[in-house]
């Protein structure tokens, strides 16, 4: 029989590999988020400054204002909105990072949606106004016009979908979490969720865990307080995996069937 190889454990602070079980647990502090959440807001702004300078890049190129007299118009228009999509969705991630890092409060649902999702806001900035301008344009080759937009709209569908953030946290999901869990929490490298202990089911399969607080769980994209865990420990007020939660549910039913039978 092959032999079961041995779980990592790899914390988040300094990267180190540590025995299971023979760490020192550490209470959660109440301080400023884990990371610079200015600083990355900062890149993203700037990066999508530099987008939509590229937009307007790629129309004077259309339009003859400026460009290379060794390529093609249409290339050079092709590769500026590639530039400009590039610089929209790393922004975007930058974007997101922060807000993992430093959320935003979800008492105004209207202005929550807009704070999480400036990348689609920017992404609709950095394209929108040159579909636009293009199609309005009666001067420039018909040919070179269509596939300008096409690649445009392309690049403005798939930089949407990008920076759109399907599951933001809010501020008062993370200050609930941290009031519920003291102590360290638990994550694989593709798992979608932290967990409160290191011999939870669901990571049955992961042989390499990292560990820290729940602030750095939620800073590296794990927003969610896996259900198992959260069942097991009685956790309550906390966003839990909605899937599992599902799982959980259903097995507490049969348990309960079998208990009545």
């Amino acid at each position: 029989m092959a032999e079961k190889k041995k779980k990592r454990i790899v914390s988040a602070d300094t990267g180190l590999e540590v025995e299971a079980g023979s760490k020192k647990k550490a209470a959660v502090k109440e301080a400023a988020p884990v990371g610079n959440a200015t600083g990355l807001r900062i890149g993203a702004a700037a990066l999508w400054l530099a987008a939509i300078a590229l937009e307007v890049v790629a129309y004077l190129m259309l339009i003859g204002r400026i460009g290379f007299t060794f390529m093609p118009t249409l290339t050079q228009i092709i590769i500026a909105l590639v530039l400009d999509l590039v610089c929209v969705i790393i922004g975007a991630q930058l974007w997101k990072k922060a807000n993992r890092i430093k959320p935003a409060s979800e008492k105004n649902k209207l202005l929550f949606w807009l704070w999480n999702n400036m990348g689609v806001i920017a992404c609709a900035v950095a394209f929108l106004p040159f579909v636009i301008l293009t199609l309005l344009n009666k001067e420039s080759d018909k040919k070179t016009k269509a596939i300008a937009v096409v690649v445009a709209v392309i690049a403005l569908l798939i930089g949407g979908v990008a920076s759109y953030d399907f599951d933001p946290v809010s501020a008062e999901q993370q200050q609930a979490a941290m009031a519920a869990i003291a102590d360290d929490v638990y994550w694989s490298p593709f798992g979608k969720v932290y967990h409160t202990h290191d011999d939870c089911q669901a990571l049955n399969q992961s042989e390499e865990l990292t560990y820290g607080t729940v602030e750095q769980a939620i800073a590296a994209n794990r927003t969610r307080l896996c259900a198992f865990c959260a069942k097991r420990d009685d956790i309550t007020g906390v966003v839990t995996d909605q899937a599992v939660e599902d799982v959980v549910l259903e097995a507490s039913g049969e348990e309960a069937a079998d208990d009545a039978a």
